[in-house]
């Protein structure tokens, strides 16, 4: 696994081959980093974004932003073996002072956790199999911890069929071999 552009760009970092947790293909990640550059819908700008990383398993959406100059990244994910490769990423890169590490479950951070940071662009990955991520987006909405000009982005599985238009307006689907990538907002 490598990061793809920005000041990290060529450098590996560590992932898991637990059957638990799935990595973030680098095609895949490449062409949603290439959406938010140039598609006009879903046009972005990381630079000083405040990101939340959820299901973040061994960081590589998140450290990609961050190598592409977001201010920082607040990285939520609850697999113990996960959660250790995702901190020895942050601590090599020396990535520590723009990275917030949570080891919890999600809907426990987004319940119970005093969040008084409002994000710009929030990503979602959670395991293919998993559709609990429907309430946590709407926890995030009920929470409102999002700023007005903010995108989600949501990674499942390219044959999924949840009806996410119900609590998202949805700006672009788009398929990448098994994976589908859904840019949205509230």
């Amino acid at each position: 696994m490598r990061i793809i552009s920005g000041k990290f760009r060529g450098k590996k970092i560590s992932h898991t081959n637990s059957s638990t947790t799935r990595p973030l293909r680098d095609y895949v990640k490449e062409n949603i980093f290439n959406i938010i550059v140039h598609e006009k819908n879903t046009k972005f700008n990381l630079d000083g974004a405040n990101i939340l990383d959820l299901y973040s398993g061994t960081g590589s959406f998140g450290i990609e932003c961050l190598s592409r100059n977001a201010k920082n990244v607040v990285f939520v994910e609850r697999c113990p073996l996960a959660f250790s490769i995702l901190r020895k990423n942050i601590a090599n890169l020396k990535l520590t002072n723009k990275s917030e590490l949570i080891f919890l479950d999600i809907e426990n951070y987004l319940e119970k956790s005093n969040i008084k940071s409002k994000f710009d662009l929030i990503f979602l990955d959670p395991p293919y199999k998993d559709n609990t991520y429907i309430e946590v987006i709407n926890l995030i909405k009920k929470k409102k911890i999002f700023n007005k000009s903010h995108k989600i982005i949501i990674h499942r599985e390219k044959n999924s069929e949840e009806e996410l238009n119900k609590i998202l307006k949805i700006d672009l689907f788009k398929n990448y071999g098994r994976s589908k990538i859904i840019f949205g907002s509230f």
